[in-house]
C-alpha cells in the first residue's frame, strides 16, 4: 500500500528542493592561494640544468683535489641547487657545525660555507695522521681544529674560483664563524643561491653547503642565460637573416671592367710604347661591375672630383634572376 504524506512532510520536501536549486545556482567559490612575492626570480629550468652541470664538475674536481691532498678516498657529489633566503639557509644548519665565510671579489660581499661535523672530524683526523675516525659530535671544534681544517677550505675556495671563472669571481677564505656571528653576515631576507653537496669518506658521510648572495649568483645566471640563448637553434629564416647581417660587414673585391673583347695576338705582339690598341667596342657602352669576378651590375665609368667612380645603370640578367629567386 502506497504511503500517504502529510502536510508537514510535503513542506519539508519543498523546502529541501528549493535549497538544492539555490545552491546549484550559486557560482563556485574561487580558490585563492597565498603567494609570497619573495618566490619571484626562481631559477629557470635551463639555468638550473646549467648550474647543476657547472657544480657537478666542481664536485668532481673537489673529489680529485681533496682526495689527492689527503691521500684518502674522498667523494663529493651535488645534491641540490635552489634559491633560499639567508634565514632559511641558517635554519637548516645544525646547532653544532663548522661555518666559514668567503670573501667574494670584486663584488665586495661574502659567501658562507657550512660543513657537517660528521665529515669535519674525520678530515682533521686524517690531516693529523689518523685513519679518518669521527670525533665527538656533541662538542664544537677547537681553534686548533679550525686552523687545521682551513687547508681543506682553501682547496674548496680554489675549486669554486675555477668553476665560477665565467664571471671572474674570486673566492677567498675569510674566517671561521660561530652561528651567532654568521647571522650578521647577510640580511635575513636576502636571496641566496644555495648549493648542497654530499661528501663520503670511508664509512662516514655528511653535507657541504654553500650560500652565495643573489647579487653574485644573478651575474652567473645572466652569463648562463646569454650562453643558452646563443646556443639555442635558430629557425631557417632567423639563420638566413643572421647570415645576411654578418655579410653586410664583409669586404669583397670590386672591379669595373669591359669584358668579352677579343684582340688578335699579332696586334699584341707588335705593341710598342705610344701605340694605340683599338677595341671592338663602343666607348659609350656600359661596363660590367664585377664582385669576386661575378658580373652583377652594368655601370658607366664616371669621375667624382678627383676620384674614379661607377654609375650603376642596371642589374645584369643573371643577377636579376638570383634576386628574384
Amino acid at each position: 500500500m502506497d504511503k500517504v504524506l502529510n502536510q508537514h512532510e510535503i513542506d519539508e520536501m519543498v523546502r529541501a528542493a528549493r535549497a538544492g536549486a539555490s545552491a546549484r545556482a550559486l557560482p563556485k567559490e574561487a580558490v585563492v592561494n597565498p603567494w609570497d612575492i619573495r618566490q619571484s626570480g626562481q631559477i629557470g629550468a635551463e639555468q638550473l640544468r646549467a648550474i647543476n652541470q657547472l657544480h657537478e664538475a666542481f664536485a668532481r674536481n673537489l673529489t680529485t683535489s681533496v682526495g689527492g691532498f689527503l691521500r684518502v678516498v674522498f667523494d663529493c657529489s651535488l645534491v641540490s641547487a635552489e634559491h633560499l633566503t639567508y634565514r632559511e639557509f641558517l635554519q637548516r644548519v645544525p646547532g653544532k657545525t663548522y661555518l666559514a665565510s668567503c670573501d667574494l671579489s670584486p663584488f665586495g660581499t661574502v659567501a658562507v660555507l657550512q660543513l657537517d661535523l660528521e665529515i669535519a672530524f674525520p678530515l682533521i683526523d686524517v690531516m693529523m695522521g689518523g685513519e679518518g675516525k669521527s670525533g665527538e659530535l656533541t662538542r664544537d671544534l677547537t681553534e686548533i681544529e679550525d686552523q687545521i681544517l682551513e687547508g681543506v677550505m682553501r682547496i674548496i675556495c680554489r675549486d669554486l674560483r675555477m668553476s665560477w671563472q665565467a664571471i671572474n669571481l674570486e673566492f677567498k677564505f675569510g674566517a671561521c664563524q660561530q652561528i651567532s656571528q654568521a647571522q650578521r653576515l647577510m640580511p635575513p631576507d636576502e636571496k641566496n643561491l644555495c648549493l648542497s653537496f654530499e661528501i663520503k669518506m670511508a664509512e662516514t658521510r655528511g653535507t657541504l653547503n654553500l650560500a652565495v648572495p643573489a647579487l653574485v649568483s644573478n651575474a652567473l645566471l645572466r652569463k648562463i642565460s646569454a650562453a643558452i640563448s646563443y646556443r639555442r637553434p635558430h629557425s631557417p629564416v632567423e639563420t638566413r637573416n643572421q647570415i645576411q647581417k654578418r655579410l653586410l660587414d664583409c669586404v669583397f673585391p670590386l672591379e669595373l671592367a669591359m669584358p668579352h673583347m677579343n684582340v688578335r695576338i699579332e696586334d699584341l705582339s707588335r705593341l710598342a710604347p705610344g701605340d694605340l690598341l683599338p677595341f671592338p667596342r663602343s666607348a659609350a657602352a656600359a661596363a660590367s661591375l664585377q664582385i669576386e669576378e661575378v658580373p652583377l651590375l652594368s655601370a658607366a665609368p664616371v669621375r667624382v672630383g678627383a676620384r674614379r667612380a661607377a654609375r650603376v645603370l642596371a642589374l645584369e640578367p643573371q643577377a636579376s634572376a638570383v634576386t628574384e629567386s
